[in-house]
């Protein structure tokens, strides 16, 4: 989906719910803000980045440094335990494999399954695949955080349960989340509401 003269400001410590219909350009944008496409025109600027400009390689440390990413389908890689695949990103980044781990386990303690931390995703339940997913999505204390219908997946109990999660991290640890979603839950969550048709935001709230 193309998108049509957005012009969007996010600040730290936001949580900024995004819904529109299927097609409207929610994942468009995610896509763009997290360096996964290229803008054909207009300027994306992120922490003073102008992402345009990027090289492949600079765009890929762009998203190992700067950017969590939380997915509707979990997207855990199912040949690692818990505690690897949430120090994933950070071993990418360059850590230690020791400090990887130690910090993966602190987020786990933190979403509440330091108890699963030998299990494969397989043996998870989805709404706890999900929480491995958002401790992933925070191992390098990324700034930004892009989650695209994170609860979209889960039953309404399982996905009031991680809405509240990542609202009380937004709020410990001060990153933005911008949250693609069509839950009405998480639109109250929602520091304000940006509503995408065709391309355009329609009105915010």
């Amino acid at each position: 989906m193309a998108l049509d003269g957005i012009d969007l400001a996010l600040t730290a410590g936001e949580l900024v719910s995004l819904v529109g219909a299927s097609g409207s350009g929610k994942s468009t944008l995610l896509n763009l803000i997290g360096g996964m496409d290229r803008p054909s025109s207009g300027r994306i600027i992120v922490n003073g980045r102008d992402l345009r400009g990027l090289s492949d390689a600079e765009a890929a440390r762009y998203r190992r440094e700067t950017v969590g990413f939380v997915f509707q389908f979990f997207n855990l890689i199912p040949t690692l335990d818990v505690l690897d695949n949430i120090a994933l990103p950070a071993r990418l980044a360059g850590a230690p494999a020791s400090d990887a781990r130690e910090r993966a386990a602190a987020l786990l303690d933190r979403v509440g399954l330091v108890d699963r931390r030998h299990a494969n995703p397989d043996q998870l339940s989805g709404g706890q695949q999900q929480r491995v997913a958002v401790a992933r999505a925070l191992i390098n204390d990324a700034p930004l955080v892009l989650a695209d219908e994170p609860t979209g997946n889960l039953d309404r109990q399982t996905g009031q349960d991680v809405l509240d999660l990542l609202g009380a991290l937004v709020e410990e640890r001060g990153f933005t989340l911008l949250l693609a979603t069509h839950s009405a839950d998480a639109v109250e969550r929602s520091t304000r509401c940006l509503r995408l048709r065709d391309g355009r935001f329609a009105d915010e709230s």
